[in-house]
């Protein structure tokens, strides 16, 4: 059967990478990149593959069932990976129901549109990404698996436990064809930069304060996103269905340690003396309900699927502060109007 994949949220970060892998690999796949373009969607993301035959975008909510419908119907959609969500726990603090409407609302209206479309007999996959912080929070050993009880802490992470859960609860009553990850935190190029590292990267090379919660020994998993994307085409082709698999990058940092890091890092790039970016640090009031420690033990999709991660860290690191620097007109571009009204109220707290 032809494969018509629906990828949803497909011109943000992790989005763009996977619409890329999928386009350029899989000729005779014609992919649809379906994304509403809030502030975190960007169709520069995809610029360098927006021509390719195989290959369309439609600007649609997920949240908006009959434009869903419309879409699904038109392009005879056989296969979905969806992506789309809101992801950024600060703004979850601060206004949950956009994450509420889009990440379980969305879900659920494409479970269902799948759910009325597809026929059982065909070839279908329902793939649903997610992310670690449904499990909640590590103390300083262990790691989180499959089997991991959830135990959400912010909205954000609430709404994408709560997507899951309809996930596998439509597999189970419905017979859809489901497949599913949870991933730690990514990083590389065409981030938008509320996120650690390129808030990090723009604010280091401009010299503006680096914001750093509590004391900054907060520990995150890192996964370079292109090791994400190739891990999402190995489940989507390879992973068994009704099966979830842990994507991590086995690479724990403490935010402050990461922070000190990419001071050296563009110091070294910019020609200034080593240390000087450090003194740009400034830890600001903790985040509400902060998780202390996320981990991902990965060894199921390695053991069953044969995948594991590229790139080791630094060198990661250092190509996405390289992407960084190389492309200031889009994140100049990014970075104005309302996200800096975000970022001066959130981010210039001071403890």
């Amino acid at each position: 059967m032809k494969k018509n994949i629906l990828i949803t949220g497909g011109a943000g970060f992790i989005g763009s990478h996977v619409i890329r892998l999928f386009v350029n690999k899989y000729s005779d796949y014609q992919i649809v990149n379906l994304d509403s373009l809030t502030y975190a969607g960007n169709l520069e993301n995809i610029k360098d593959i927006e021509n390719a035959a195989n290959y369309s975008f439609v600007k649609c909510d997920i949240r908006d069932m009959d434009a869903l419908k419309a879409v699904f119907i038109k392009e005879k959609i056989t296969d979905i990976i969806h992506l789309a969500a809101e992801s950024h726990v600060d703004r979850s603090i601060t206004g949950p129901m956009d994450f509420i409407t889009t990440n379980i609302v969305g879900t659920a209206n494409l479970l269902d549109l799948a759910r009325n479309n597809w026929d059982s007999a065909d070839d279908h996959v329902f793939y649903h990404i997610s992310t670690d912080e449904v499990y909640g929070s590590l103390g300083a050993e262990g790691f989180f698996t499959e089997e991991t009880a959830y135990d959400p802490r912010s909205p954000y992470s609430a709404s994408k436990a709560s997507s899951d859960h309809l996930v596998n609860a439509y597999a189970h009553t419905y017979g859809l064809p489901v497949k599913m990850s949870n991933c730690s935190n990514n990083y590389g190029s065409h981030q938008f930069p509320e996120k650690l590292i390129p808030l990090m990267i723009n604010n280091i090379r401009h010299s503006k304060t680096l914001p750093i919660y509590g004391t900054g020994e907060n520990v995150r998993d890192w996964l370079w996103v292109e090791d994400h994307a190739k891990a999402i085409d190995v489940i989507f082709h390879k992973g068994k269905l009704g099966e979830t698999y842990n994507i991590g990058g086995w690479n724990e940092w403490t935010n402050i340690d990461l922070v000190k890091l990419l001071c050296q890092i563009i110091d070294e790039k910019l020609h200034r003396e080593i240390g000087t970016s450090e003194k740009l640090i400034n830890f600001v009031t903790d985040r509400a309900g902060h998780d202390m420690r996320y981990a991902i033990d990965a060894s199921k999709i390695k053991n069953e699927l044969g995948w594991e991660p590229s790139v080791q860290f630094e060198e990661g690191l250092i190509k996405t502060v390289d992407w960084y620097l190389a492309n200031e007109d889009w994140l100049g571009a990014i970075t104005s109007g309302a996200y800096q009204t975000y970022y001066k109220n959130f981010y210039e707290k001071k403890s």
